[in-house]
């Protein structure tokens, strides 16, 4: 079969022929790939490779899965050959999604959006993050202003959906000015260029309060800008990097709350992690079945470019989401 490689000593992503991988656990699956989502995360894996055992050369990474069922294991019984499926993978796992044929354990599968393959493998990672950050941990639905650092990137883009989706009544993100009317038509109120004074904006668009939440889906000082733009007793969402309230302007006395999201991680937590991963993916899935989320700037790609697509995503900032198709 055809694979997208990563190769730690190169640091370097490669198509090659490889074996089409077999069912490890009881609990897993072989999927036909029918369609992968691309995600920072993928292409970053010269960072998290330290967490992954015995990572070799024939290691396939890509975590977003669209596909149908070709082998269960002993212990499935919600799942048979030919269903069609949804996941977001384990990156500590080999045989990730960036091959014809890829492995994962059943207990986190999806039952297939009623929408194209590669529409539904653009957004579990994305997606499903911003429903589990939005709706668990900042309750969204009863906030009256957000501040989203990001809003023309993957996350960003479901977020801001998700903002509007919940009657959020004042809704401002950060992009690049040409990004404008791409934020604007996804639910985002106000837009800021990320290059201006984004706290002295948010304050003017707040009566000088700030708003209720805040979320950073950028990362470097984002995190500081997110929590000074907080009104009293405000609660941010981090999603890049480590929360750090020692650097916020006066946390404690201002009552801040912080949270922090990885979606991944659910698969290392036992049955309660798990869930955690199902819960937000059934329900993001039940918004894209209804039409209420849309994947917007959808680019398709090939297997034979993704190696490229992969290197680029670490160097610049991606406007929508990007999908092999096989």
């Amino acid at each position: 079969m055809k694979a997208i490689v990563y190769q730690k000593k190169s640091d370097e992503f490669t198509l090659k022929n490889l074996p089409i991988p077999t069912i490890e656990t009881e609990y897993d699956v072989v999927v036909k790939v029918l369609a992968a989502g691309l995600n920072p995360v993928d292409a970053k894996i010269n960072f998290w490779h330290g967490m992954v055992e015995d990572m070799d050369d024939d290691f396939v990474p890509g975590l977003d899965v669209a596909g149908e069922i070709t082998q269960v294991g002993s212990s499935v019984t919600e799942w048979k050959v030919g269903d069609r499926v949804l996941y977001h993978g384990d990156m500590r796992r080999k045989h990730g999604a960036f091959a014809e044929y890829a492995v994962h354990d059943s207990r986190t599968l999806v039952e297939h959006p009623i929408v194209a393959p590669e529409v539904a493998a653009a957004t579990p990672c994305a997606g499903w993050t911003a429903m589990h950050a939005l709706v668990d941990k900042l309750h969204i639905d009863i906030r009256k202003s957000f501040l989203l650092t990001g809003g023309s990137g993957g996350v960003g883009g479901f977020a801001l959906q998700l903002a509007s989706h919940f009657c959020v009544d004042n809704i401002i993100t950060t992009c690049s000015s040409k990004n404008h009317e791409y934020a604007l038509s996804l639910g985002a109120d106000h837009t800021v260029d990320y290059r201006n004074d984004v706290l002295e904006k948010v304050l003017e668009l707040t009566d000088g309060k700030g708003v209720h939440a805040s979320m950073d889906c950028v990362g470097g000082d984002n995190d500081i800008l997110c929590a000074n733009a907080l009104d009293y007793e405000g609660h941010m969402l981090e999603l890049v990097s480590t929360i750090r309230p020692s650097e916020y302007n006066d946390s404690f006395g201002r009552g801040l709350s912080f949270h922090q999201v990885s979606l991944g991680s659910g698969h290392t937590h036992g049955d309660k992690g798990r869930k955690s991963i199902l819960k937000s993916g059934r329900r993001f899935t039940h918004l894209v079945n209804t039409g209420r989320i849309q994947v917007p700037q959808l680019k398709i790609i090939s297997v034979e470019d993704a190696p490229a697509a992969l290197k680029q995503l670490r160097e610049k900032r991606t406007v929508g989401k990007i999908v092999v198709k096989f």
